[in-house]
């Protein structure tokens, strides 16, 4: 069977993405740069050999957007659940019901994470040598799961958008009996602090996340232009 990258997305708008970022970035200047993580996302994983992409979207009226923003052939269909742990079970029976296996899937905050540990992935389970694949996120969460069959129950319990997603997952994998292998841990670009960090690691065009590390070192610099100003004209104003 042929191995599926299911990839989770927004809409990139104002107020609905990266909102941990703002302040100190504006809802405009965090939207910018959500757009720049797809297109490096959506760059680095179409070189990945063996793998077929199809975006997963939000919200359900996104699809003009990613239709015009994905490679041809990309297979785009719209997130459907109550909670994250929903959207995701039922983003694998999508795929698996197709006839796609292995199946993985991933999010859009790690904009450089590297083909080579989405290729990782595919062969581990394409081998059968683990029946989960986690992809453990420097922040508690998950960057990447993948899986071989169905095992909903791996979606309902962890507490998302928590530090504990990942040993909440963990824990449901072993009661169940599944084998994981663990990818390398790669961090999420989430808060401020995770741009900084990021902004710290070099990223020269073509190596991943370099559309994003661009955008960040320009949106960096107008929000301190910005503090600045703002500081000059609180040191201006009489007492």
């Amino acid at each position: 069977m042929t191995a599926l990258l299911i990839i989770f997305a927004k809409e990139p708008r104002p107020g609905q993405v990266k909102t941990r970022l703002s302040p100190p970035l504006s809802p405009e200047d965090a939207t910018q740069l959500y757009h720049s993580f797809l297109l490096d996302i959506l760059e680095e994983m179409v070189r990945v050999p063996e793998l077929i992409l199809a975006l997963a979207y939000s919200p359900p009226g996104a699809r003009t957007f990613f239709r015009d923003l994905a490679p041809p052939a990309t297979d785009l269909f719209p997130q459907e659940g109550e909670d994250l742990g929903e959207r995701m079970a039922r983003a694998f029976d999508w795929g698996l019901a197709a006839g796609f296996g292995p199946v993985l899937l991933r999010g859009g905050d790690a904009p450089d994470l590297p083909g080579a540990v989405v290729a990782e992935a595919r062969e581990v389970l394409a081998a059968g040598r683990a029946q989960v694949v986690l992809g453990p996120a420097t922040d508690g969460g998950y960057y990447l799961v993948g899986l071989a069959e169905p095992h909903p129950g791996l979606f309902r319990g962890p507490a998302w958008s928590s530090r504990t997603v990942l040993a909440d997952t963990l824990g449901l994998a072993e009661k169940l009996g599944l084998k994981v292998h663990l990818l390398p841990a790669w961090p999420d670009i989430d808060t401020y602090a995770d741009l900084l960090a990021f902004l710290g690691r070099a990223h020269p065009a073509p190596q991943p996340g370099w559309r994003s590390h661009r955008q960040a070192h320009r949106l960096a610099g107008l929000t301190e232009a910005r503090r600045g100003a703002a500081q000059s004209r609180n040191a201006g104003d009489p007492a």
